[in-house]
C-alpha cells in the first residue's frame, strides 16, 4: 500500500494535462493522497455467511433463533415438530451479516410424506452452511441423533456445538460429563453452554459466529429480518395458535393457507383457510356453536396485529382435504415439494 501511494504521489500525470509535482508547494495534492491512503487502510471489511441451526425436534431451535434475532419468526410451543419449513432469519450489523436458517427437527421415522419432505429440508442444510450451530439439550441421548450429526462430523464445515437447557442441570459435573461425550463426535467444535429460553450466554454465540465468518457481501438489505413474506408469517401465527389451543393429532393434521390479504390504510383484511384431514377434526376445530374457531380467530388476530403493526380483520374457514399429508399434489401446493 505504501509503495502504491508513493508511486501515485510522484507521478507527474496523476490528474489533468499538466504535470503536478508532489512537493510541499502542492499541499492540496498531498492532502488528497493522505486521505485516500487513510480511507483504504481504515476501511472495515464486511463479513457474511449462512449459519444453519441443526437439532432434533423440540430441542429449542426456534426459541434460539427468535432469541438471537429479537423477533418471533418461528413457531414456538412445548409440542414437538412445530417448524415445518426452512426459515431464514437475518441478523445484520454495519460490518457483518449472519443469515440463520431454522430447520424442522429431524424426524427419525417419518410417518407421512410431509415429514419426509421436512427431513429433506434438514439434509439440504448439510451442503450450504458456512457454520453449523448444532443444538442439543443437556442429557439428550446421542444414539438417536446419529443420522443427524454423522454427515456433519464427516465434513469440513466449522461446528459450534450448543448445549441447551443447562438451567435444568443438577450441578456443574453433569454439564462437563455431557460435553465430554460430544467432544468425541465433534473434536474440533467449540462448545457453548446456553439457555435459549432464559437467554443465557447468547452474546457468546454471536461473537463466536462473527469470528468464524468469511468475508462476504450483504446477501440481504440490512433492515430485512427474513426472506419470507408477511403472508407466510401470518399463516405461521395462526398455525402456532392451533398448536396451543388444540390437543393430540389435530394441530399436526392442519395446514393454513391465505386466501385473501387486502392492505388498506388503517386495517388489513385477511381471509384464511385451515385444511384438515377428517370431518371429525373439522368439527372439533369449529367447536360447539363456532366457539372454538372464534377463540382461535381472536387469539390469532391479536398476534397478527402486533406483527403487522396495524388493525386486522381476520376471517377463518375450515375445509377437509383427506390425506393431504401423503398427497404429492397437495404437498407441492402447500410448498413442501418443488
Amino acid at each position: 500500500m505504501e509503495q502504491l501511494v508513493a508511486r501515485w504521489a510522484h507521478n507527474p500525470k496523476v490528474t489533468g494535462s499538466s504535470p503536478v509535482p508532489a512537493t510541499p508547494k502542492n499541499p492540496v495534492f498531498l492532502d488528497g493522497v493522505f486521505y485516500f491512503y487513510t480511507y483504504l487502510t481504515t476501511m472495515r471489511k464486511h463479513k457474511s455467511g449462512f449459519v444453519n441451526i441443526i437439532g432434533l425436534p423440540n430441542v429449542g431451535k426456534s426459541t434460539l433463533m427468535n432469541a438471537l434475532l429479537g423477533e418471533k419468526l418461528s413457531v414456538i410451543t412445548k409440542k414437538a415438530q412445530t417448524t415445518r419449513h426452512r426459515i431464514h432469519g437475518i441478523y445484520s450489523r454495519e460490518d457483518y451479516q449472519i443469515v440463520f436458517s431454522d430447520t424442522p427437527g429431524y424426524i427419525e421415522k417419518p410417518a407421512y410424506k410431509m415429514q419426509e419432505e421436512m427431513n429433506k429440508y434438514v439434509r439440504s442444510t448439510f451442503d450450504d452452511a458456512d457454520i453449523f450451530l448444532y443444538l442439543t439439550e443437556l442429557g439428550a441421548t446421542l444414539d438417536k441423533q446419529a443420522d443427524l450429526y454423522t454427515p456433519i462430523s464427516k465434513g469440513d464445515t466449522p461446528v459450534l456445538l450448543l448445549i441447551n437447557k443447562i438451567d435444568k442441570a443438577k450441578d456443574e459435573e453433569e454439564i462437563k460429563a455431557y460435553a465430554e461425550l460430544w467432544k468425541e463426535i465433534f473434536p474440533k467444535a467449540e462448545i457453548l453452554f446456553i439457555s435459549a429460553l432464559e437467554k443465557f450466554n447468547l452474546d457468546s454465540i454471536i461473537t463466536t459466529i462473527v469470528e468464524g465468518l468469511p468475508e462476504g457481501p450483504e446477501y440481504f438489505d440490512k433492515d430485512q429480518i427474513s426472506d419470507k413474506n408477511e403472508r407466510f408469517f401470518v399463516t405461521e401465527i395462526i398455525r402456532g395458535k392451533l398448536l396451543e389451543q388444540y390437543k393430540q393429532e389435530i394441530p399436526y393434521s392442519c395446514q393454513v393457507e391465505i386466501d385473501e390479504f387486502l392492505e388498506e390504510d388503517h386495517i388489513d383484511k385477511i381471509r384464511a383457510t385451515i385444511y384438515t384431514e377428517r370431518d371429525t377434526q373439522k368439527s372439533i376445530i369449529i367447536g360447539k356453536g363456532g366457539s372454538a374457531i372464534k377463540r382461535l380467530g381472536t387469539e390469532s388476530r391479536k398476534d397478527i396485529e402486533i406483527f403487522l403493526g396495524k388493525k386486522v380483520y381476520l376471517e377463518l374457514f375450515v375445509k377437509v382435504k383427506e390425506g393431504w399429508r401423503n398427497d404429492d399434489m397437495m404437498l407441492k401446493h402447500f410448498g413442501y415439494k418443488e
